[in-house]
């Protein structure tokens, strides 16, 4: 009963000791849907899009990817795979928005700057010099051809 109870004693300390030693950091990188870059959740399963993170709607089922240490001092506060950081250094983006063909920095830094060092224009985009201020440099296919200028040249109505 005394070896028992040492045992028992032993046990309980180590328990104590493992539960006190610093955790290894959590890599919350991951690879969304659509290749995008993403959070990962407590689940280790669950890879939820940057921009999913601290929107005010949990899309992780405890709530991590909006808890106020993550979210308190954006971007801050968010690990550095979820930033880019636009050419005004004040202005940043989610790090899913860098190369999805939109104007999200406003000045285009995050499509077609070095730093962003996005691919050309994939398939379902046509490249040319866009007349309207959300696209940079590429627009979808879906509007070639329906009538209305959306690149400079025209291209997008005559070549496309």
């Amino acid at each position: 009963s005394a070896v028992a109870l040492l045992v028992l004693a032993a046990a309980l300390a180590s328990g104590l000791a493992l539960a006190l030693l610093p955790r290894a950091p959590v890599n919350r990188l991951c690879t969304a849907p659509n290749n995008r870059t993403g959070f990962l959740c407590d689940d280790r399963v669950t890879c939820v899009p940057a921009s999913w993170v601290c929107d005010r709607a949990s899309n992780c089922r405890s709530g991590e990817d909006e808890q106020e240490q993550l979210c308190g001092d954006l971007p801050h506060s968010l690990p550095g795979h979820l930033v880019f950081y636009c050419s005004n250094p004040r202005s940043w983006v989610y790090a899913d928005q860098r190369c999805n063909g939109m104007n999200d920095c406003g000045d285009c830094s995050d499509e077609t700057w070095s730093l962003a060092a996005c691919p050309p224009c994939g398939q379902e985009w046509w490249s040319c010099s866009p007349v309207h201020y959300e696209f940079c440099s590429c627009i979808p296919r879906r509007l070639c051809r329906d009538g209305i200028q959306h690149c400079l040249d025209w291209s997008d109505e005559f070549i496309c």
